[in-house]
This record gives C-alpha cells, sequence and structure tokens, in this order.
C-alpha cells in the first residue's frame, strides 16, 4: 500500500520501516523519561535547571524525600535490582587450575612427598630441627661467655660507688636569707 507522507510528494513502499526519533529527557527526581509536550521546568535560584514529569515528582523534590526510598522512582528501582535482570546476565566465574611448580632448593617430588607426610612425622621433624638450633645458641653464648670474662678485671665506671655533692652552709634551704 502507498501512502503520501508531509504532502511533499515523497511516497514510502512500507510505512512500517519509517521510524520516527523523539528526544525525550530525564525527570531529575524519578528518572522516568519525559516526552515532548510533558512535564516542567524549574530554575532554582542558582540557576540551575531541572526537569520534572509531573507536579508529583516536583513536589515530592521541593519537599526533600529521598527518591531512593521511594518504590515508584528509577533509582529505588535500579538499588533494589528491579527489573533490568533479564539484559544483565551473571559472568561465569573462571576455574582457577592450580599447577605444582618447583622450589629453588626442593625438587617437586620433595615437595609431594613432604605434603604426603603425616601431620605427626612432620612435627617430630620441626621439634627435632628447633632442638638444633637451640644447641648451637647455647654453644654460641658459652664461647662468648669465655671470650668475655678474662678481659674484666679491673672494676668500671659504673661500678664505683658514688659520692653525694655538699651542701654549703646549714640544712640546706635557699642560702640562709
Amino acid at each position: 500500500a502507498l501512502c503520501h507522507l508531509y504532502g511533499g510528494g515523497g511516497y514510502v513502499q512500507n510505512p512500517q520501516t519509517v521510524a520516527m526519533v523523539v528526544k525525550t529527557e530525564l525527570c531529575n527526581f524519578s528518572g522516568m523519561r519525559i516526552y515532548p509536550g510533558h512535564g516542567m521546568r524549574f530554575v532554582r535560584g542558582d540557576s540551575r535547571v531541572f526537569t520534572f514529569l509531573s507536579a508529583k515528582t516536583k513536589l515530592s523534590f521541593q519537599m526533600r524525600r529521598n527518591p531512593r526510598k521511594l518504590c515508584w522512582t528509577q533509582l529505588y528501582r535500579r538499588m533494589h535490582k528491579k527489573g533490568a535482570l533479564e539484559e544483565v546476565q551473571k559472568r561465569k566465574a573462571r576455574r582457577v587450575i592450580k599447577v605444582d611448580r618447583a622450589i629453588v632448593g626442593a625438587s617437586l617430588e620433595t615437595i609431594h612427598a613432604k605434603r604426603n607426610q603425616k601431620p605427626e612425622v612432620r612435627k617430630e621433624a620441626r621439634e627435632a630441627a628447633l632442638r638444633e638450633i637451640k644447641e648451637r645458641k647455647k654453644v654460641k653464648r658459652a664461647e662468648k661467655a669465655k671470650l668475655a670474662k678474662p678481659t674484666s678485671s679491673v672494676p668500671t665506671k659504673h661500678a664505683l660507688p658514688k659520692s653525694k655533692p655538699v651542701q654549703k652552709g646549714g640544712k640546706g634551704g635557699k642560702g640562709g636569707r
């Protein structure tokens, strides 16, 4: 079916292919679309322009209502994940594949052997290593003590008793005024 558009002589074969683009604005309070010929503007004292869909949204804004607490606003719906669930799909979490690698100083076989050891055996080995370290420290302390004893035969400055300074003039006080 042929149809005549806008009286300009331009014929369109199929009227469904004509897509009319409508410039819409967003309501500053509710977040909904405002189509041409609808809504109202409000200019605040600081020259900031607000557009509202209806008197309800304008008055709610002027009463300083929180749009996040009103269930009919887009902010509330976005905050509580309403509506747009079909569009956003959760991404699948990638599985982390663990790869065993040898460390410097330990081959892969020794690492596996230690991991497969029973906890009691591992605990015994740890205690034995700690005992060995403590023995080494004792030996070092004993050697240091042997080296330190012969050199300290003269009493040092700190070992001498301190004498008190002698005051002049009677019982103390402020010098006999």
